[in-house]
């Protein structure tokens, strides 16, 4: 006999991204086109600051909420890019990435049956987190309205266990972000309702047309809103692990204490790296931007030459064509294009039920591996329509 096991950890999977990228990474001459990682070095800048707190011995813990110096970084990061007011000393914990930040909310903010509110189709990240605090997913389905959550689709899901909103813009896996009009929307619906408000904003820089824009710059729900973001995507730090959470003090404080019992605080040597980031490399984003919006051009222009339906991205650095035919499911269409077209995406329903019939495509690789796998697809694509 063995002891048994926490069963909320039994019923869940491992991501639907990493599965398929596992199943596929032994085939030979295949263009990946499937993960979030940016192609961009690390800034020197901001590997020297890590090197130099090495030398200088800055190897210890750190306040549990981070160095004040990073937190103040934060906060007037926010203030002066989103015209958001955090205080540094109460309202901002740095975590070990924004993965961390979103579990230390659910499991402070939670109770067992809690539901919450999920826009699909939604990076994978978010539903075990909740399933392992004790709540429960609701999908509201965004694919007929430009893949937002709309005041419409939200009123539909609302019950009165509902605990929190998720907004997860600029989104992974659509590149769907929200206009100022809309979010306010959003905030105006929201704000005689007891509910929290989980923003994600990791891909805040990467907005393209537009200014991101967040929903705690709106009294109306600030005072209910937790604010996800991180280095990993503006600044290329994916293996830092640096992420944040912004949030009131009286649910700040809370958080704190599941963040002390899970980690401790965040990398020191990390955090140096951070505040270099923050205060030296503002212009470190705009770069990476101004790249990936040609990507994101190119690419859409070449979807729709394909016929293929497909929105065109907003921000981060995703597409989500609809691609379906021959009763194949996302995934089964996902192995075929590998083994037949010589090139991966990701399948739609690795971002829930919601995204079956969709596969998702990551601009963030060169524009020599973008063209080839786009070519094969195109190829395949054709292949099949003749056959």
């Amino acid at each position: 006999m063995r002891p048994t096991l926490n069963k909320n950890v039994q019923h869940i999977e491992i991501s639907g991204i990493r599965k398929f990228f596992n199943m596929v990474s032994d085939e030979k001459d295949v263009t990946s086109l499937t993960i979030g990682q940016p192609d961009f070095h690390t800034p020197d800048h901001v590997k020297n600051a890590m090197k130099e707190a090495l030398n200088e011995n800055k190897t210890t813990y750190t306040h549990n909420a981070g160095i004040l110096e990073l937190r103040t970084a934060i906060a007037d990061f926010y203030k002066n890019n989103y015209q958001v007011s955090y205080n540094p000393a109460s309202e901002i914990i740095v975590t070990t990435g924004a993965s961390q930040a979103i579990d230390i909310t659910f499991r402070t903010i939670l109770e067992q049956n809690d539901e919450v509110i999920l826009p699909g189709p939604i990076y994978p990240g978010y539903e075990p987190l909740i399933r392992l605090a004790g709540g429960t997913v609701i999908h509201a389905d965004t694919t007929q309205d430009n893949f937002k959550l709309t005041k419409g689709n939200l009123e539909r899901c609302i019950t009165d266990r509902t605990k929190c909103v998720v907004l997860p813009y600029p989104s992974n896996p659509t590149g769907a972000s929200f206009t100022r009009e809309e979010l306010h929307d959003l905030a105006t619906f929201l704000q005689d309702k007891n509910i929290f408000i989980l923003a994600d904003e990791i891909y805040s820089e990467l907005v393209y047309d537009q200014k991101h824009v967040s929903i705690a710059e709106f009294n109306e729900v600030k005072d209910r809103t937790i604010v996800i973001n991180g280095l990993s995507k503006s600044h290329s730090m994916t293996g830092f692990r640096i992420g944040y959470a912004l949030a009131p003090s009286w649910l700040a404080g809370q958080m704190l204490k599941v963040h002390q019992y899970n980690v401790s605080c965040a990398s020191s040597l990390s955090q140096y790296a951070a505040l270099q980031a923050l205060t030296e490399g503002a212009k470190d984003p705009q770069n990476m931007r101004e790249e990936y919006r040609k990507r994101r051009d190119y690419v859409y222009d070449r979807l729709v030459g394909m016929g293929l339906e497909v929105n065109k991205p907003e921000g981060a650095f995703y597409f989500f064509p609809k691609i379906s035919f021959n009763n194949y499911t996302s995934f089964e269409l996902g192995i075929d294009l590998v083994r037949n077209g010589k090139v991966a995406l990701v399948p739609g329903d690795s971002f829930s039920y919601l995204g079956e019939g969709y596969m998702r495509l990551s601009y963030a690789y060169d524009f020599d591996t973008i063209r080839v796998g786009l070519d094969r697809l195109e190829a395949y694509l054709t292949k099949v329509k003749d056959s």
